[in-house]
């Protein structure tokens, strides 16, 4: 009981009406106050080698005009590129959703060979035929169909039809498509409960695949043009399909390529077609136990048709890869190291060079002597460039920071601008020949931001789970600090694999971990494992182990940090999150209770069954077994101990809102005492202004331990 009473009597000072307003008001006290940093880039239309930008000097946006040659800056009187007015496109039909897979057979295409003949679908085939006006709609809305239109394939039906939309060989001697073996299609209903000027509900429905669902089968054909003859290759190496690309053509109006995307995602394929013989052979072949990350493939084709550039996660990290076209033989590994490449800005052909951008503790930054790189923050993004034979490697961008680039057309030139998520920007004209900085450009000024009691998050390392990995993360504490009392801590999540979270760039107002802050509480964010770029391992704890979600890293992260910094109370810890982290943050008080004593889980994919096939089986993989139900939070409901508060909106079209509504019938069949919060009309959301509201409610009650204030103490 003393206890008790010492931790209610340190918190008498947090929570309170004045700490409610000091949050809401933070929300405008940063806003336009740093000066010089937010610079927006753009080439100079029509001159290779200038550039043009905007900046906010404190009062307004100005437009300032850089000529790389001349190493010049000038002030421009206003945009010299305003908005394009948005033009009207006509017909078409309803716009699709994100979600709706198209059947594809609106549209026609158009030879090359002649800018009248158009090919089009109908009755499940392709059929043939010339126009003057060759566009799939009229205004009217009615398709415009040629007079002399003719049937071109004949064994379309609809349980396995022809797409309409493909492509002519460059010397239109052929047509390159798929045909479709549809499969049904799975929906989900949301209802409207007020829709905008009616007072009666309104049903929604929505096309949305979910794992396990089946696929539409595609197979990639060719159809010769004068005669009709389709031909159509054995499936052998595209069978067990989650996704085959349409056919693309070569140069040589010969062969064409596609990608085979394996269900389950264990293997990725691009794969050559022979138009004349229907032969298909692989080029290059990804194979993974786990999971390839298909999202992560880039692919160049040179011009000469012999080679291919390629990059992938093989052997740990993401790095480029050089192919031989015609054998289907690696040529080289091009870029090696521990470190993750994260894009290709350019290829030069001519002089063998790829121009790309990583982050890691490379160990490459060379030019930079001011301190080790394995001390720099390993998601920090530099720029380089390479030759083709895997020498001669340039950083381009050495200083310390998270870079950001626009290159001249030709690749001579570029503008960077740096920062880190605790010093504001810079930016410079640089040379892309050796990164030379030519000038300074601007250097931002937070003097105003300090001016209203601003300062940076802490950016925080301890080790992990295993005692040895970094952990990079954030601390943000209240505007009016005090290291003499006792602060709860709240964590944000989003552990969702595919990206890394953490800001790493400077940000004057982080409003997800400052606003609750203002109210007594100590906010953090961290990276963990099964998040990315650091290594395929890292983020391959998240395989069929989405429930994982990197806790045992966040947790000894939190407990480091309170470690050092005592004010910071390791037995009052909350958690909340959006989408995947609501899954995230529902799971920290399942599996986790003993830690994290109070969670804000919205819109969650609380069950990986329940929510878009794309997202989950990447994951989770297919078919679906046993892991679907360890990990799922309506399977494991039974084990809710601490508060929770669940959010959703009822429109949300991004996780199935019924996901929320099973976790609240099991809560209930299993008699756990939970909130929850129902936003009408909201789609994908954190909870909305009420909802947010909410949130700083619950926290305040359950972790500072006091009643929040009334709402309408905090209107007058």
């Amino acid at each position: 009981m003393t206890l008790l009473l010492l931790v209610g009597g340190a918190a008498l000072a947090q929570g309170t009406v004045a700490d409610y307003k000091r949050s809401a008001a933070i929300r405008g006290k940063y806003s336009g106050k740093m000066m010089f940093g937010d610079v927006n880039v753009h080439r100079m239309r029509g001159d290779g080698h200038k550039f043009w930008y905007s900046v906010f000097n404190g009062d307004s946006t100005i437009y300032k005009e850089v000529d790389c040659d001349k190493n010049t800056v000038t002030l421009l009187p206003g945009n010299p590129e305003p908005p394009r007015p948005r033009r009207w496109q006509g017909g078409g039909g309803p716009q699709r959703h994100w979600m709706e897979v198209p059947d594809e057979k609106d549209g026609m295409r158009v030879s090359p060979a002649d800018s009248t003949l158009v090919i089009f679908h109908r009755d499940n085939n392709l059929w043939l035929g010339h126009t003057s006006r060759p566009r799939p709609f009229s205004f009217g809305g009615r398709r415009e169909l040629p007079d002399d239109a003719r049937q071109l394939t004949t064994n379309g039906d609809s349980t396995y039809y022809y797409s309409a939309w493909g492509s002519f060989s460059p010397d239109g001697r052929y047509y390159a498509t798929v045909r479709i073996k549809p499969a049904p299609k799975h929906y989900v209903y949301y209802v409207e409960s007020m829709p905008r000027g009616s007072e009666q509900p309104v049903l929604h429905k929505q096309e949305y695949a979910k794992p396990g669902d089946s696929l539409n089968y595609r197979v990639p054909v060719v159809v010769e043009v004068a005669t009709g003859r389709v031909v159509e290759p054995s499936t052998e190496l595209f069978r067990h399909q989650y996704e085959v690309s349409a056919p693309q053509w070569d140069k040589n109006g010969r062969t064409l390529t596609f990608t085979f995307n394996e269900r389950g995602h264990h293997t990725y394929r691009l794969l050559e077609l022979d138009a004349e013989t229907g032969n298909v052979r692989t080029l290059i072949e990804e194979t993974n136990e786990k999971y390839v990350n298909y999202n992560r493939l880039y692919r160049h084709d040179f011009e000469d048709g012999r080679r291919i550039l390629w990059t992938s996660e093989r052997d740990g990290y993401n790095h480029i890869y050089l192919y031989n076209r015609q054998k289907a033989q690696l040529v080289r590994q091009v870029t090696k190291g521990e470190f993750y490449v994260r894009s290709i800005q350019h290829i030069d052909e001519k002089n063998g060079i790829v121009y790309f951008s990583a982050n890691g503790p490379t160990g490459l930054r060379d030019s930079d002597k001011s301190k080790s790189t394995s001390e720099e923050d390993p998601y920090l993004i530099h720029y380089y460039k390479i030759g083709l034979d895997g020498k001669h490697l340039v950083c381009l961008t050495p200083e310390e920071g998270n870079h950001r680039v626009t290159y001249t057309e030709d690749m001579a030139y570029l503008i960077d601008t740096y920062s880190t998520v605790t010093t504001p920007p810079v930016t410079v004209l640089r040379s892309a020949k050796d990164g030379k900085v030519l000038r300074t450009l601007e250097t931002a000024d937070i003097s105003r931001l300090e001016a209203e009691g601003w300062k940076a998050p802490e950016v925080f390392v301890a080790p992990g789970r295993d005692g040895v990995t970094p952990m990079w993360g954030l601390i943000q504490r209240p505007s009016n600090f005090d290291p003499t009392k006792k602060y709860p801590i709240i964590e944000y999540i989003y552990s969702g694999p595919g990206d890394q979270y953490v800001p790493k760039t400077f940000t004057p107002w982080l409003y997800y971990l400052q606003d609750l802050a203002e109210l007594g509480f100590i906010v953090v964010q961290v990276d963990g494992m099964t998040t990315s770029f650091r290594s395929r391992a890292f983020e391959e704890v998240c395989y069929k182990n989405l429930k994982d979600a990197g806790f045992p890293d966040r947790k000894a992260w939190i407990r480091a940090a309170a470690e050092k910094y005592p004010y910071m109370d390791i037995d009052r810890v909350g958690i909340y999150g959006c989408s995947a982290g609501g899954q995230n943050a529902m799971a920290a008080v399942l599996w986790h209770g003993d830690f994290y004593k109070a969670a804000y889980a919205a819109c969650g994919c609380h069950d990986n069954r329940m929510d878009k096939i794309w997202w989950n089986e990447q994951w989770m993989s297919y078919p679906i077994d046993s892991s679907y139900v360890e990990c799922s939070n309506v399977e494991n409901a039974w084990r809710l101990e601490r508060p929770l508060l669940l959010v959703v909106g009822e429109l949300d079209d991004n996780v199935d809102p019924a996901s929320t509504m099973q976790v609240v019938a099991a809560l209930q069949k299993a008699g756990k005492d939970f909130d929850l919060v129902v936003v009408p009309g909201a789609h994908h959301t954190m909870g909305e202004t009420f909802g947010e509201h909410k949130r700083a409610d619950f926290f305040v009650r359950h972790l500072l331990g006091v009643e929040p204030p009334k709402w309408n103490e905090l209107r007058k």
